[in-house]
């Protein structure tokens, strides 16, 4: 059984920076970030490859946003920079078990709480 718990989340102002955290136990292939905010769809932030650290960002936070892994911590991050109000939502991150890098929450078989991300102008 896999289980998820993310961490690190809290208000900051429009520019700040801000890093969350993703612990998972058991084995899986990838793990990915992705965020919701009220009345809107699950988007796809990021997502990372544990063997050799491949990633996929969303293009719209590609260059602001950066995720890592630490294998030995078996923890994931995300590291938020030049924040918007419009990054405002509830960050979850979510794991496959099986080969694959994928952008769609479909495709990931487990889910963490959330955590929630304010950004205040």
């Amino acid at each position: 059984q896999v289980q998820l718990v993310e961490s690190g989340g809290g208000s900051v102002q429009a520019g700040g920076s801000l890093r969350v955290s993703c612990s998972c136990t058991g084995r899986t292939f990838s793990m990915g970030w992705f965020r919701q905010a009220p009345g809107k769809e699950r988007e796809f932030v990021a997502a990372i490859v544990w063997s050799g650290g491949s990633t996929s960002y969303s293009d719209s936070m590609k260059g602001r946003f950066t995720i890592s892994r630490d294998n030995a911590k078996n923890t994931v991050y995300l590291q938020m920079t030049s924040l918007k109000p419009e990054d405002t939502a509830v960050y979850y991150c979510a794991a496959r078990v099986h080969r694959g890098l994928f952008t769609s929450p479909r495709n990931y078989d487990y889910w963490g709480q959330g955590t929630q991300v304010t950004v205040s102008s």
